[in-house]
């Protein structure tokens, strides 16, 4: 009876198992079957595979090759964590402190971006059934090494490296590149070199003819309907909702005693700048505006913890253009709490529409720069003139902003939300699925 009843035991857990092998492929089918996008990793290494050292991926321990010898302080140190570089350590921090704040440059986003994808939960081998193609090129380091000194030649070399091979993979023929994508941590200009005269800026590589029918991601677009813009990377890298939830409910309570804040330098030699006259307004308003001077010797603008006190005490802080139109610090601005003020609609309005609203009212403040230089408007009377009710909606949006301008860490993931890089993988798979209809 004992020796039956093992039997028929073993006969019923040997079908259970069976059955939960079969819903369990079944369960993978429906999964994959619900999947909109697949996304195809195809690493570029010069011809060679990513398990090769790649001279455009700097590890850490080879990364002293790929920067510069004239470089203030080693960019060997922001390779680490993933690309956010040395944990920020406070002692007298809060826990939100401790572990999600690091040293980030904003040269690294490539790296960032790189290790957040390998983890993209819809990643395939498959090229038959991937939506589109990211190309783990770190465009922007490689140009950094070659920007000043060096010839056009050598500026332009891995960019057409990079495209000679690639024109050359099966998965380039299908849309002849239109459905393949990068990520640069610098500006789209910096790749638009018009000639080759060796006293011009930057590098050929997007007038290419492959390049130009491929996407790129870049912190700063510009003109032309192949370049994106997405957040610059600021210090704060979360790991889970909670952490995100309770940054955001911290900014809604922080005491703000300043009207407004500045962190930048004068740029006198930058033709146009409105930068003095912004200084000049700020100092002449004594207690309402907060100033940090960039243009000290003693770099407090380096220093994180110094930048994120300034924005988190003021209600507005103001964006001016800088070396180019838009600012890292608007979105340190932002994940501070601090409503944004914009002098150019180039610094955000016109760039960053997968992260940012329609409505530029709902979140910032414009000023004609024009009628600041000729005293037809000043800062003060602007923002003295915001109601408080529409002060703290504003607000509210901006701290409502913080997800979708934060870049978390990839050890973990956001459940609930979304941040700069879902947002970005996001439209870009809606433009390629786009002109994947066209060419059809």
């Amino acid at each position: 009876m004992n020796k039956l009843s093992f039997i028929y035991s073993s006969i019923i857990s040997f079908f259970l198992i069976v059955l939960s092998v079969f819903f369990f492929f079944f369960d993978v089918l429906i999964y994959l079957a619900a999947m909109k996008f697949h996304v195809l990793i195809r690493d570029f290494c010069v011809g060679k595979p990513i398990k090769s050292k790649w001279r455009n991926q700097p590890g850490r321990k080879d990364c002293s090759n790929q920067f510069r010898a004239t470089d203030k302080s080693s960019m060997c140190t922001y390779v680490e964590n993933s690309g956010f570089g040395p944990q920020i350590e406070i002692s007298d921090a809060l826990n939100l402190w401790k572990n999600n704040w690091f040293l980030t440059n904003q040269f690294l986003l490539e790296v960032i971006f790189h290790n957040r994808m390998k983890k993209y939960k819809c990643l395939t081998n498959d090229s038959s059934v991937a939506s589109a193609v990211f190309v783990p090129y770190y465009a922007g380091l490689d140009l950094r090494r070659y920007l000043w000194g060096f010839n056009t030649s050598v500026r332009d070399s891995s960019g057409l490296d990079l495209v000679k091979w690639l024109a050359g993979q099966p998965e380039w023929k299908r849309m002849r590149g239109k459905d393949h994508f990068l990520i640069s941590g610098r500006i789209a200009k910096d790749f638009r070199r018009k000639s080759n005269r060796m006293s011009e800026w930057g590098s050929n590589f997007r007038f290419l003819p492959e390049s130009e029918n491929m996407s790129m991601l870049t912190i700063e677009s510009g003109s032309w309907k192949n370049d994106f813009a997405v957040p610059y990377p600021t210090y704060f890298h979360p790991s889970t909702d909670n952490e995100v939830f309770q940054w955001q409910e911290l900014m809604r309570r922080q005491n703000r005693p300043y009207l407004f804040s500045f962190a930048g330098a004068p740029r006198s030699r930058q033709k146009g700048s409105i930068r003095s006259e912004i200084i000049s307004q700020c100092q002449a308003s004594k207690k309402l505006c907060n100033l940090l001077d960039c243009d000290s010797v003693d770099h407090k603008c380096d220093d994180p913890v110094n930048l994120m006190k300034l924005f988190q005490s003021s209600i507005f802080c103001l964006q001016p253009p800088g070396d180019s139109l838009t600012r890292r610090s608007t979105f340190d601005s932002i994940l501070a709490g601090c409503i944004p003020v914009f002098f150019h609609p180039g610094s955000a309005y016109s760039q960053y529409v997968w992260h940012l609203p329609k409505n530029d009212t709902k979140y910032s403040v414009f000023i004609s720069p024009k009628n600041l230089r000729q005293g037809k408007v000043s800062i003060n009377q602007t923002l003295l003139q915001v109601s408080k009710d529409e002060e703290s909606a504003k607000r509210e949006e901006v701290i409502r902003l913080i997800p979708r301008i934060i870049y978390a860490h990839p050890p973990s993931s956001l459940e609930t939300i979304e941040d700069a890089f879902d947002l970005s993988i996001k439209g870009i798979l809606r433009r390629i699925e786009r002109l994947r209809k066209v060419i059809s």
